[in-house]
């Protein structure tokens, strides 16, 4: 055994690696067993409960290998709950699945704990509850004799013998397409693979051993060239074998080898990633920079030499576009990577709540930057958490109202240009906009007069402190949770909208930019200075005559496709002294109720620019999310549309208050 200030380094360097498996397999787990759950009662789905076992005998080698002693422990104990039931040794019942259920709950909890350095909780009931669990069997199975095989079993392969198979792979095989998941798909066809184990040979090569059921020894006599030798074993089929790592006397389990999905996927640290495109920022400012110059040159370059410079320049810029596309894709992962927590979410909060509800996923394909994606399972999280808590009625109530006793929340995700809208629908109550009004009032939030529009709803319900209800809960967060959520998305660029309608439901939509690191940008230039406004959240640019601006309540309107727009002066809003001009440039940005136009003295075009986010709370200005760095080396704030249409909205709301 090696001491333990020189194993812990040899662990540690693992870490990163064991906590991205693990948390694959955590996410198979949540998914088979509530696929498991809904055929409780009748036929258990075989395929379910095989990757259920594969899951636990992965994170309990891994977790060996890593030296979490309380993961292995318990994914043991886990396994061997589902080796019984696989071995129908074992009824499973509602209440030996809740254990199951509980026992995955703290796997997870063990591993986070691990993550985070905190302390860690104890298993040794819950794993004492899973061995007594374990060893159970089913009342009334007969356990004597094999019967004869029934329809679909295995029989021809009662007569057949158990050998140990072993496949030392090298590079001459790996060129013939001879590798472990080929030799895997060899054996299966002609047998029952009923077990495989990787073994650290002395050379400090690895070898795989199979344990195969089969009775065509003759077949197996014929691979010998493809690097497999072959033993008969008596007795029963025995349990995982250890490896003996090179130097040491301890034997550590190893996991059993699932077939990959692909041979080309790697797993790349995020940061790493993140220096990848800072660099192709620092590029794209250069090659900003290199225009800006040949730009002033271009007259003491003979126009033949000036031709071929605009060549290279266009494909040097192409080809910074496809690199800059390319880190991007490799940033992208799936939505489905936020939807994937909420099934047993959804679940245990239904339970709680005494609510039956289903979840229905869409658009879990779409992709999104995986720093978003981290920053977004928290306010998606809360809001499916609100939607069961707050939104869906219960059984009783919804037959009495004419609906279905389950409920539905609908998760849907689509991308649209260079942004990504996730959308969460219940089709509960609805949300009762006059006790909204009457509670926010007695709170002392600002409540404008008359019926409340969808805009200042969710200013109301995302106001911190606001809350529908008397007393906190498992789902609710008194209120706190809608503000952190905006402000949330707010901080990632993107917007929150709220739909609802009185017993039929409501739809909460988050629109968030694909990326923040690197963004098409409209230059607007007002006054002595220039902004950047992302292209993303503009819907489109007009052109304004003053003359067309008219005043009301204090506030400037502009006529706009049969209706009006609400109009922002950027010079105004951040006291700049403006051009004195007849025609200006109107940014438009949002839709519907939210749009608004930011009016610039005029737009200079379009630009590719990096984003350096404002992280300092000190320097911070509302309506200002960033700054970049054009290719003269002019620093340029950039605009932050969504702060600045809701300065706008509440502009608009005090002046109706002071003319009223």
């Amino acid at each position: 055994m090696l001491p333990p200030e020189q194993d812990a380094p040899f662990a540690a360097g693992f870490m990163d690696d064991y906590f991205a498996e693990a948390d694959e397999h955590i996410v198979a787990v949540r998914r088979n067993l509530l696929i498991v759950e809904g055929a409780l009662g009748s036929t258990l789905p075989a395929a379910a409960l095989e990757d259920l076992f594969r899951s636990f005998h992965s994170l309990k080698g891994i977790s060996a290998m890593v030296e979490l002693r309380e993961a292995e422990q318990l994914a043991h104990h886990m396994e061997s709950c589902l080796r019984s039931v696989r071995q129908d040794h074992l009824e499973l019942t509602g209440a030996n699945f809740e254990l199951l259920v509980d026992g995955a709950r703290m796997l997870e909890a063990v591993i986070a704990a691990r993550r985070t350095s905190l302390p860690m909780p104890s298993a040794d009931v819950l794993m004492a509850q899973l061995e007594t669990l374990g060893r159970g069997r089913l009342a009334g199975k007969s356990h004597g004799p094999a019967s004869a095989p029934q329809p679909g079993s295995a029989g021809p392969l009662a007569e057949a013998r158990l050998w140990r198979v072993t496949f030392v792979p090298s590079p001459q095989l790996v060129e013939r397409g001879v590798k472990v998941d080929s030799v895997r798909t060899r054996l299966m066809q002609i047998g029952r693979v009923l077990n495989v184990t990787p073994r650290v040979l002395a050379t400090g090569g690895i070898c795989f051993e199979f344990d195969v059921q089969t009775d065509d020894d003759a077949q197996l006599a014929q691979w010998r060239d493809d690097g497999l030798t072959y033993e008969a074993l008596t007795g029963a089929v025995p349990e995982p074998a250890a490896v003996s790592l090179p130097g040491t006397d301890a034997e550590r389990p190893m996991w059993d080898v699932a077939p990959s999905g692909s041979s080309t996927v790697v797993r790349v640290d995020l940061g790493r990633l993140d220096d990848l495109m800072r660099l192709v920022g620092d590029m794209v400012v250069t090659r900003s920079r290199l225009e800006d110059t040949l730009g002033r040159v271009e007259s003491f370059v003979p126009s033949q030499e000036w031709r071929a410079l605009q060549d290279h320049t266009a494909r040097l810029e192409r080809n910074l576009r496809d690199l800059r596309e390319g880190v991007m894709r490799v940033r992208l992962v799936p939505v489905g990577e936020i939807f994937r927590r909420m099934p047993f979410v959804v679940r245990d909060l239904a339970r709680d709540n005494g609510k039956r509800v289903h979840l229905d996923l869409a658009g879990q394909e779409a992709e999104i930057d995986k720093f978003l994606v981290e920053r977004m399972m928290d306010p998606v999280l809360h809001l499916v958490r609100n939607a069961i808590s707050h939104g869906i009625e219960t059984p009783a109530r919804r037959v009495a109202a004419g609906k279905p006793p389950d409920g539905t929340i609908r998760l849907a995700a689509a991308t649209v240009g260079e942004t990504v809208a996730i959308e969460i629908t219940d089709d509960g109550r609805g949300i009762d906009l006059e006790a909204v009004a009457s509670r926010a009032r007695a709170g002392g939030v600002d409540v404008p007069d008359g019926p409340l529009d969808s805009r200042a709803l969710l200013d109301i319900i995302c106001a911190s402190g606001f809350s529908t209800r008397e007393e906190a809960d498992r789902a609710s967060g008194r209120g706190v949770g809608m503000a952190v959520v905006r402000d949330t998305i707010h901080a990632l660029g993107g917007t929150l909208d709220v739909e609802t309608e009185a017993g039929r439901g409501t739809t909460f939509r988050m629109t968030l930019p694909l990326t923040l690191a690197i963004t098409d940008a409209i230059i607007a230039h007002v006054g002595d200075q220039i902004f950047a406004v992302p292209q993303a959240a503009v819907r489109e640019v007009i052109e304004v005559d003053a003359p067309a601006l008219s005043a009301f309540e204090r506030n400037e309107l502009l006529p706009y496709r049969g209706g009006t727009l609400p109009i922002v002066r950027l010079s105004t809003l951040f006291a700049i002294r403006p051009q004195a001009r007849q025609r200006f440039h109107a940014i438009v940005v949002g839709t519907g109720l939210s749009a608004v136009g930011l009016l610039a003295d005029r737009i200079a075009g379009q630009r590719e620019v990096v984003v350096k986010s404002i992280v300092d709370p000190l320097i911070r200005v509302n309506g200002v999310s960033g700054a970049t760095e054009l290719g003269d080396g002019q620093l340029v704030l950039i605009l932050d549309v969504s702060a600045l249409s809701r300065t706008l909205r509440q502009h608009v709301r005090a002046s109706e208050g002071v003319s009223a």
